[in-house]
């Protein structure tokens, strides 16, 4: 049986799936070519992260397909329910990378409380004969320990960062549709570990108490952050979207941030991937990051080696 990774596996991935017998190939190939490829090669298992759609097209048009994978959490660009309705298996690893992308969440916190998205920038232009001036300009920095992170969407991502923002002494408050509360584990190096029951509250509540707002939320049709909720956050706070591109309405974030209402943003993910709007880019407010929440050695091996086992489990069930 073939597995094509259109988007890409870990080598231990690889490593496994090969192990059981399958044959696996990473070739990338086209959106538009995809349909003929799977058929020419009589593919069997087709596994993607965000680069590749799967549509009903696609569904419809390969036969040979049993299932569908998909490398990280949501499932946007796959037509889960259609599949699923035709008979294919639809698998994603939702806690493969949560930690990965909490630590990036973090990333852009401390880089957006002490200036580094902007030192970063000026400093290579003109450290060496305005040191001075860029001191003075970074020196009003704040410490994220005692301030108030607000989490919207408290599922296993939004989780993994209430553990982190623990660790460093933030009080965390959350907001989650389908959530009433949920026990976050601070576990430490040696063995001990200290559990914190975590309830949810109304968005608005959050978004009013909260020194940083950080997205954990899946794609969908409306903005979660735009005007009125940016209204309602308190003067000087901060976003932070590691989520999905579109949640967020940029221009009103741009407003924002010009007009000094909030201090910065970090975002991750972008309204119009993979070409994000120049204002976007270019305002000098905001870390950036090309949508790497995922992109660790260690998140990669575990996707891989997760999507192995669902892949195996489930060929072996069916040939049962």
């Amino acid at each position: 049986m073939k597995v094509l990774a259109n988007d890409g596996v870990s080598q231990s991935g690889i490593n496994a799936l090969e192990e059981a017998g399958f044959e696996v190939s990473t070739t990338t190939v086209a959106q538009e070519q995809l349909i003929n490829y799977i058929n020419e090669n009589n593919i069997t298992v087709l596994l993607v992260r965000s680069a590749t759609t799967v549509r009903q097209d696609l569904i419809d048009a390969c036969p040979s397909l049993k299932i569908i994978g998909r490398g990280g959490v949501g499932m946007d660009n796959i037509d889960v329910d259609y599949a699923r309705g035709k008979g294919l298996h639809v698998i994603n690893t939702p806690a493969a990378s949560s930690h990965s992308v909490a630590e990036l969440v973090f990333a852009h916190l401390f880089t957006g409380v002490r200036y580094l998205f902007d030192a970063n920038r000026n400093m290579p232009l003109d450290g060496d004969t305005q040191f001075k001036k860029l001191k003075k300009n970074y020196a009003k920095g704040v410490e994220l320990k005692g301030k108030t992170l607000g989490i919207i969407g408290f599922g296993r991502i939004g989780q993994e960062v209430a553990n982190i923002a623990l660790g460093v002494g933030m009080k965390v408050i959350a907001s989650d549709k389908f959530l009433d509360k949920a026990d976050i584990k601070v576990e430490f190096f040696n063995g001990q570990s200290i559990d914190i029951t975590i309830e949810t509250q109304p968005m608005e509540d959050v978004l009013k108490q909260s020194d940083f707002i950080t997205l954990h939320v899946p794609a969908q049709k409306d903005y979660v952050i735009g005007a009125k909720e940016i209204e309602m956050m308190k003067d000087g706070a901060a976003l932070i979207n590691a989520a999905r591109g579109g949640v967020v309405n940029e221009v009103e974030l741009i407003k924002a941030l010009d007009s000094g209402k909030l201090s910065f943003a970090g975002l991750d993910t972008f309204q119009d991937e993979p070409k994000p709007a120049v204002q976007v880019l270019m305002n000098p407010k905001v870390s950036l990051t090309p949508h790497i929440g995922a992109a660790t050695n260690e998140a990669q091996d575990r996707i891989g080696l997760e999507l192995a086992s669902q892949i195996k489990n489930l060929l072996l069930v069916d040939k049962n």
